[in-house]
């Protein structure tokens, strides 16, 4: 007696099909499980049992193998559980073979037969599209893989449930897409912040054009105040989007009931995080923080007390908007198109500019705080501002500035020229801080004056490559943000005074 059945193996945010066959024969009794499987895999036939067992059901006292094919592709996770399953009852001739041949199935069993949840079944409902089948999963899971479109989709609570429904007593109902809750009204607003004016600007520049910005002042000027407000001015992500955040979420596990994800992540970890927990990685290459900020943002607190080898492992994929994940027995890619805001004292102590609170090695300890960070990272980030001290003054004055809201409607129109222009010239590319090569200098051309400010400015301050290309990026959108058509000099002038050419005490 045998079967096969279709499920899939998660290779970063790749998905391989992978054919589950089941064979019943003769010989001495027994039940294994081959094809690279991982201790989850080979823990299932356990699980199996026992799911068995509490629907009045026992396993044939025969040879019973399962061969996860291709056998050289390793398989990891517990989702295995519902295929082999429904193998076993195929190939015991208690459901259909010719039921199962038009579907592909994940899903983790409880030893009562309940359906648990698993992650990945986004991007396997995806796959399950693309090859023309449908989707069997658990009932938790059903919202999140009906985003995949017009698909047949078996989400079931039990296995029992499962099999009725195959026999013709019970008929499972199609889940219904779940949308993740609005929560634009519990987003932190700008106007709570006093004072600032300057790095408010920034910050505006930076959600406009999706720039990266670093932030440098003393201890409680507002830079992680700051930082918390940038989602309440970025616009809400597009379809697309949302379907790529969400499969990511989905394969790390991270995702609420199956609710598709509107809003732009904010992934902020604490500086103890090891380079695994930013870049991806560990025992089954999981995306790191990077990944989990993808179409968001990435906000890196205390940026000098990050460890030196996570910070450096984060300069390719800052650049690439991908991270590729090379181990000994895998290679995956997660994308990671970020926006990086980072926040910094100038020196350990924070007060170097303030001789009656600085410690006694100044200015010799900002030399030292500041070099923790590497010169091609600092390249790397786009626009460098100042958060000075808040005075007495400014903090006892009632809260009058800008609210989110009337930012965030700029933010969207500066985006608008941007999405029009790159759309009308049919290239991937949607925001500024994305561009370069030929399309930079196409789009950020530069008039004369504009482009002797610019050649004098990289003579003067040693411009690299990268960071004259960045201050074309910052300019460009700078023009975009006042809907002028191409880039003048004051936007040349302003983008500079965001550029830190160097760091000193």
């Amino acid at each position: 007696m045998f079967s096969r059945l279709n499920t899939v193996s998660f290779q970063g945010i790749d998905v391989i099909t992978i054919e589950a066959q089941v064979q019943i024969s003769s010989g001495i009794p027994g039940f294994s499980i081959v094809g690279l499987p991982d201790k989850a895999v080979a823990e299932s036939k356990e699980r199996v049992r026992s799911a068995f067992h509490s629907m009045g059901l026992s396993l044939p006292y025969q040879r019973i193998t399962v061969n996860l094919a291709p056998a050289d592709v390793q398989k990891e996770g517990s989702h295995y559980d519902l295929p082999i399953a429904l193998g076993l009852l195929s190939a015991m001739k208690i459901i259909p073979s010719d039921c199962l041949e038009d579907f592909v199935a994940l899903g983790e069993l409880s030893l009562d037969g309940r359906l648990a949840p698993i992650s990945g079944v986004l991007p396997a409902a995806i796959h399950a599209s693309s090859l023309e089948k449908g989707l069997i999963c658990p009932r938790i899971c059903g919202g999140e893989a009906a985003w995949a479109g017009e698909i047949t989709i078996l989400a079931a609570d039990t296995l029992l449930s499962l099999l009725n429904h195959f026999k013709g007593t019970q008929v499972l109902s199609p889940p219904e897409p779940q949308l993740e809750k609005d929560n634009t009204f519990s987003m932190l607003d700008l106007r709570d912040v006093k004072g600032q004016e300057t790095a408010k600007r920034a910050l505006e520049i930076a959600a406009a054009g999706g720039h990266n910005l670093l932030m440098l002042g003393p201890p409680g000027a507002g830079k992680s105040m700051l930082a918390a407000r940038l989602p309440g001015i970025l616009p809400p992500l597009t379809p697309s989007e949302a379907l790529e955040v969400t499969m990511i979420q989905s394969l790390a596990g991270r995702l609420n009931e199956g609710k598709l994800i509107k809003t732009r992540p904010f992934r902020d970890p604490h500086h103890s995080a090891s380079m695994p927990a930013l870049v991806g990685g560990g025992l089954k290459t999981q995306p790191g923080e990077i990944s989990l900020a993808h179409h968001g943002v990435l906000f890196l607190d205390e940026l000098p007390e990050f460890a030196r080898a996570a910070l450096e492992a984060l300069r390719q994929p800052l650049e690439s908007g991908k991270t590729i994940i090379a181990r000994a027995n895998s290679h995956v890619s997660y994308p990671s198109r970020v926006q990086l805001i980072a926040a910094m004292n100038p020196c350990r102590c924070g007060y170097i500019s303030d001789a009656s609170r600085a410690c006694s090695r100044a200015p010799k300890c900002a030399i030292d705080y500041q070099s923790k960070i590497s010169g091609p990272l600092f390249d790397r980030i786009d626009l460098h501002v100042d958060v000075p001290e808040v005075s007495a003054t400014d903090l006892s004055r009632e809260s009058s500035g800008e609210p989110s809201a009337h930012v965030a409607e700029r933010v969207k129109k500066a985006r608008l020229n941007q999405h029009n222009r790159y759309e009308a010239l049919k290239v991937p590319f949607r925001l500024n801080a994305h561009i370069d090569g030929e399309l930079l200098e196409k789009v950020a051309m530069l008039d004369e004056t504009g482009q002797k400010l610019l050649k004098e400015a990289a003579e003067k301050f040693k411009l690299s490559a990268r960071g004259y290309r960045r201050v074309l990026r910052v300019a460009r959108t700078l023009a975009d943000m006042s809907d002028a058509p191409s880039v003048l000099a004051n936007h040349i002038a302003e983008a500079l005074s965001y550029r830190r050419l160097h760091f000193s005490a």
